[in-house]
C-alpha cells in the first residue's frame, strides 16, 4: 500500500503557504508563482516533511487557482502536500494534478462534507484528514471527539479507504478564549490508540496560539506540542521556521520534555532550580492543563 509520509520522529506539515498571508495573497491575484516558489523551497530546506497548501474558501476560480498553486510548489520540491480549502471543485482540481499520495485537508464528520469529500480521497488514492467537528460545531470535551471520530472511520469505511490513511485531527482551539477546550484535545489524544490504532493523528499547532501577544506564541506551541508528543501525536502543521519547535519533534530537547512530563504529572518542581526557559515552559503545562488561568502576563507571574 502507498503511505503518504512516515518516519522515526514526528511529522511536521509545513503551515505557511497560506492564503492569509498578504503575501501569498498578492501573489495569487497577481499570479506571480516566485514568492510561492520562494516559500515552497524555504520549508523544503528548514526540514519540513510535507507542505499544507491553504486556500481557504478561494470561491472565484477556485479550481484554476489550486491546480496553479499545486503544478507551482511541485515544480521545485518533492515533498507531498496538505490541500486545505473548503472549496470542493478547487479541491478535486488539485488531487487530480498531484504527484505522488496528497492528504486532504480536511473532512469534518458534518454528512455534507463526507459525502462530498470521502469519494476523491478514494478516487485520487489521498489520505485525508478527519476533523472532529460536527453538525452542532465545536466538540465540548474528549468524549464527543471520540464519538465524531468513530463517525468518521465508519463513513470511510464505506468508501473502503484504510484507516491507515484516516489523520485525525482534535480541533486545537486558542487557549485565550477556550482555555478549558484545550484539556478535550490531549485528552482524545491520550485515548485515540484505543479508538483507532492504525490511523494517524494530526493538528493545528499554531491554532492554541491564535490571538495570543506575537511575542508568546512559540512557547505556546512548544509547549504544547511537547505535551502531544507525549501521548504519541504523528503529526502536527507548524510553522517551518520555528527552529526550537523543530528541535522539539525531532526529540532533541529530551531533558525539557521529561521536565514538563513531571509538571504534567503533578510534580512540585521548586522553581529557583531551573532556568529562565525552564521556569516559563512549566508555567505554560500549567495554563495549558487549566492549572492557572490564562492571561497575556502568566510568564511574569
Amino acid at each position: 500500500m502507498e503511505t503518504l509520509i512516515s518516519g522515526e520522529y514526528m511529522i511536521l506539515i509545513g503551515e505557511n503557504i497560506n492564503i492569509m498571508s498578504k503575501r501569498i495573497k498578492e501573489a495569487i491575484g497577481q499570479k506571480d508563482p516566485e514568492p510561492i516558489r520562494r516559500l515552497a523551497i524555504a520549508q523544503a530546506e528548514a526540514g519540513i516533511d510535507m507542505l499544507d497548501i491553504n486556500l481557504g474558501p478561494v470561491r472565484k476560480d477556485g479550481a484554476e487557482i489550486m491546480e496553479w498553486v499545486v503544478k507551482i510548489v511541485q515544480e521545485v520540491v518533492e515533498l507531498p502536500l496538505s490541500l486545505d480549502t473548503t472549496n470542493i471543485e478547487a479541491m478535486e482540481a488539485g488531487l487530480k494534478v498531484h504527484k505522488g499520495k496528497a492528504l486532504i485537508n480536511s473532512i469534518s464528520a458534518r454528512p455534507e462534507r463526507m459525502s462530498a469529500l470521502m469519494p476523491l480521497a478514494k478516487r485520487y488514492n489521498a489520505g485525508f484528514i478527519g476533523l472532529t467537528l460536527g453538525v452542532e460545531g465545536i466538540p465540548r470535551d474528549a468524549n464527543e471527539r471520540g464519538l465524531l471520530a468513530a463517525q468518521i472511520l465508519a463513513e470511510a469505511l464505506t468508501y473502503d479507504i484504510p484507516e491507515e490513511d484516516i489523520w485525525l485531527d482534535p480541533v486545537v482551539l486558542p487557549v485565550n478564549s477556550q482555555q478549558l477546550q484545550i484539556q478535550g484535545c490531549t485528552e482524545f489524544a491520550m485515548m485515540l490508540k484505543d479508538i483507532a490504532p492504525n490511523s494517524k493523528s494530526t493538528c493545528g499547532i499554531s491554532n492554541v496560539s491564535s490571538g495570543v501577544p506575537p511575542h508568546l506564541r512559540g512557547i505556546l506551541n512548544r509547549t504544547y506540542l511537547i505535551m502531544l508528543k507525549r501521548y504519541g501525536m504523528y503529526s502536527a502543521i507548524a510553522d517551518a521556521f520555528d527552529e526550537e519547535l523543530k528541535a522539539i519533534a525531532r526529540d532533541k530537547r529530551p531533558e525539557l520534555e521529561n521536565l514538563i512530563y513531571r509538571a504534567m504529572d503533578g510534580e512540585e518542581i521548586a522553581y529557583d532550580s531551573l532556568s529562565k526557559e525552564e521556569r516559563d515552559y512549566i508555567k505554560t503545562v500549567h495554563v495549558l492543563m487549566g492549572r492557572t488561568l490564562y492571561s497575556d502576563s502568566w510568564l511574569e507571574i
